[in-house]
């Protein structure tokens, strides 16, 4: 495992928490709420407990890259713009499907850390003046639990504010109403993973499914550009049942809310699971268009799902951007968020 204690000297002193009885403090930075004694870890394995003080990571970084905004998975955030992608190490859950577990679960599985995650050290201002200098309209925090090293991700997107630049979080949303009104000023798009309908498969991952539903109603009260992810994974959550239960909750919040299906394929601890085919994604999206939501999208198929990679005006038919993968081939939405053809708005954040 990557030793924690090579990791405490990139720490600093955290925001959310709270004082509790014996020194203890009480974590608001996701919806474990842990409490940690003095010289204890919370779930996550890098926020910690120094002599009453809760100590955060701070000014590193495990990976980092530029990508195209569609990777995220973003449709509606500026649409074939670059995202310079940064993430740290750690997680709040531990799926066994994980997509990125190589930094998300190199601090508690040795299976994990042996691929050796690089740890580089960059300050907020050397990350801006890089994804500048790329040509990046936004910065996201992504690759482990962005939730839980939210203190340095804010000192990020303040340096990024400044330079015009929008912010995203790509994130499994097991939030609480602090972290997110903590976030609010400074981050603009919010990925969320909702991974299951059923509570028994959350407590597998190590978490609760109401607060993954209550983090999506908030994050769009509070004015958050939300789009809702789903991993379809063939025996665990592709039934049509479930995937209908998936598409109510969603249309229930707001049909204009944008739900990603995308392909699962075998890694990690489930490398027995297959792939999830084309036709699987397709009855998924077809199931969220009888249940109303207007833009549903399936992913991590590029060319095999026909037009449901591309955006499409709900109102008239016409295609409005044409995608291929992660890239847009064709962008016809007006600088103010409409289509050209009837003038409908599209919801989004289009510049």
């Amino acid at each position: 495992m990557v030793k924690t204690v090579s990791l405490d000297q990139f720490t600093h002193k955290g925001e959310l928490y709270s004082q509790a009885v014996k020194g203890s403090v009480r974590c608001q930075a996701c919806a474990h709420r842990c409490l940690i004694g003095p010289g204890r870890r919370g779930i996550c394995g890098v926020r910690f407990n120094e002599d009453g003080e809760l100590r955060v990571p701070w000014e590193y970084v495990a990976g980092v890259q530029v990508d195209p905004i569609e990777k995220k998975p973003f449709n509606h955030f500026l649409p074939g713009s670059k995202v310079l992608t940064f993430g740290m190490l750690g997680c709040n859950f531990h799926c066994s499907f994980c997509q990125n577990w190589v930094t998300s679960q190199a601090i508690r599985d040795p299976a994990a850390s042996q691929y050796g995650p690089q740890i580089t050290k960059l300050s907020a201002k050397e990350l801006v003046a890089m994804a500048l200098s790329q040509g990046a309209k936004a910065l996201a925090s992504s690759y482990n639990e962005p939730l839980i090293t939210s203190e340095w991700a804010v000192e990020i997107f303040k340096e990024a504010k400044k330079a015009d630049l929008k912010t995203a979080y790509v994130s499994n949303g097991y939030a609480t109403p602090e972290v997110l009104q903590y976030l609010r000023p400074w981050l603009d798009g919010y990925k969320i993973d909702l991974k299951s309908m059923q509570d028994r498969r959350y407590r597998e991952m190590g978490g609760v499914l109401q607060h993954v539903l209550d983090s999506i109603h908030l994050a769009r009260e509070l004015g958050l550009w939300v789009e809702v992810v789903t991993l379809v994974i063939p025996g665990f959550n592709d039934s049509v049942e479930e995937l209908w239960d998936l598409s109510r909750f969603l249309a229930s919040i707001s049909v204009e809310l944008p739900w990603h299906v995308t392909a699962y394929h075998p890694d990690y601890k489930m490398e027995d699971a297959p792939a999830t085919p084309a036709a699987t994604l397709q009855r998924a999206a077809e199931i969220g268009q009888e249940a109303g939501l207007r833009y549903v999208y399936a992913g991590n198929l590029p060319g095999k799902v026909g037009s449901l990679e591309d955006t499409v005006c709900p109102k008239c038919c016409s295609l409005l951007i044409r995608r291929r993968g992660f890239w847009v081939l064709e962008n016809k939405i007006t600088a103010e968020g409409t289509c050209p053809n009837c003038g409908e708005a599209i919801p989004g954040v289009w510049g």
